[in-house]
C-alpha cells in the first residue's frame, strides 16, 4: 500500500529532508509551507498522515490540528516543533496530535515514528471485530470507529488520539490481558523501554473519562501483576 503524506513545514530545508526520507519508505508526499494552505489541502484531498510543524506563519500548528479534529475524516498527525516545554507537548497531544517530535530530531527517530503510525493504521484497520462496524455500544459507552468519537450516557467525551487508540485496542479483544510492554509496542508502536508509566498515566486518564467510578472500573480492569484488560462481561452491540 502506498501511503500519502502531507508535510506542513515552513522551513524548506527541513521540509525537503523529511519529504525525501518519507518517500524512501515508498510514500507519496506533498509539501505546504503555511498553516492555512496546509489545512485546506488536508481537507480537500485524501492523506494517510500529516507531518505538521507547530510554528507556522499565520495559522500555527495547534490551530491546524484543532481544525483537523473537527473534520469527520480522521487523519493521523505527527507534530514537529522546536519548542521543548512539557506544556507545549501536552497541549499538542491534548488537541489531537498522534505523536510529537522535538527539533532537532534524528532522521532515524522520525522514520521510526512514521512507521509506528503506519503500523497502527494497518493493525486497527485489520481488526476483525471492528471490520464493517461503524458504531460499537457497550452498556452506556458508544464508540464511533469511523469518526473516532466516544460518548458516555449520550454525552460526548473528549479523548486524545492516543486515548482513543488505547480504548480501541482494548475493545477489539475484550478479555485479553495486555502487559504494559505489549501496550507500548501496539499502541505507541516504537521503543519506549522503561516508560511503562506512560501506559499507567493514559489508563488513569482514560478511566477518569469513561468509568462511572474510576476507583472501581467496569470497563478497563487491572490484572494484578500482569497488566490490563477490557472486561469481557460487558456485552457489545455493533452496528454497520
Amino acid at each position: 500500500m502506498t501511503y500519502k503524506v502531507l508535510i506542513i513545514e515552513d522551513n524548506r530545508d527541513i521540509a525537503d529532508l523529511v519529504s525525501m526520507h518519507v518517500r524512501d519508505l515508498g510514500c507519496e508526499t506533498s509539501v505546504v509551507s503555511d498553516g492555512a494552505s496546509g489545512l485546506q489541502q488536508a481537507i480537500d484531498k485524501t492523506y494517510d498522515l500529516i507531518i505538521l510543524d507547530l510554528m507556522l506563519p499565520g495559522m500555527d500548528g495547534l490551530d491546524v490540528c484543532r481544525e483537523l479534529r473537527k473534520q469527520s475524516n480522521y487523519i493521523p498527525v505527527l507534530m514537529l516543533t522546536a519548542k521543548t516545554s512539557e506544556l507545549d507537548r501536552v497541549l499538542g497531544l491534548e488537541i489531537g496530535a498522534d505523536d510529537y517530535l522535538t527539533k532537532p530530531f534524528s532522521i532515524k527517530e522520525l522514520i521510526a515514528r512514521v512507521k509506528a503510525i503506519f503500523r497502527r493504521l494497518e493493525a486497527f484497520s485489520g481488526q476483525d471485530k471492528m471490520s464493517g462496524h461503524k458504531t460499537i455500544t457497550i452498556s452506556d459507552l458508544v464508540i464511533n470507529t469511523e469518526k473516532r468519537q466516544v460518548s458516555l450516557n449520550n454525552k460526548p467525551l473528549e479523548l486524545t488520539a492516543k486515548e482513543f487508540d488505547l480504548l480501541w485496542h482494548f475493545v477489539a479483544k475484550p478479555g485479553r490481558v495486555y502487559t504494559r510492554s505489549q501496550l507500548l509496542d501496539s499502541v505507541w508502536g516504537y521503543g519506549h523501554e522503561g516508560y511503562e508509566h506512560t501506559v499507567n498515566s493514559h489508563i488513569n486518564r482514560l478511566r477518569a473519562k469513561i468509568e462511572k467510578d474510576p476507583s472501581h472500573p467496569q470497563y478497563i480492569l487491572t490484572v494484578w501483576g500482569v497488566g490490563y484488560k477490557f472486561s469481557d462481561s460487558q456485552s457489545q452491540v455493533m452496528d454497520a
